[in-house]
């Protein structure tokens, strides 16, 4: 399992792109519900990783990060099948997905 202090770092660059994709999703109009839904329910996801990370708890951390995985899954698939996203909005779920990806493998 990675040091949780490299976690905590990782999952601060995730809670960043998370903050971007959330600004978007509240200024683009036309927006699925199903991506606005994916989106408002990851920003609510990451106090829950957040806290497992201060109790330096493995499993939990990374129970959390997989259901935030799980999500950014969800949002990745929602953003494919929209043709009212923007490009920008795109690159920021694909942010998310990815980033959430790698740390849900790192953590496995």
């Amino acid at each position: 399992m990675m040091q949780v202090k490299e976690v905590a770092r990782r999952f601060g660059a995730i809670e960043h792109a998370i903050g971007q994709a959330a600004q978007l999703c509240g200024k683009q109009q036309g927006m699925p519900m199903d991506l606005k839904d994916c989106i408002n329910q990851l920003d609510q996801q990451k106090n829950a990783v957040r806290q497992a990370i201060d109790t330096q708890d493995d499993a939990r951390i990374r129970q959390a990060v997989d259901q935030m995985e799980s999500l950014g899954d969800r949002a990745k698939r929602a953003c494919g099948t929209a043709a009212s996203v923007t490009p920008e909005m795109k690159s920021a779920v694909l942010k998310v997905h990815d980033e959430l990806s790698d740390l849900k493998h790192q953590l496995h």
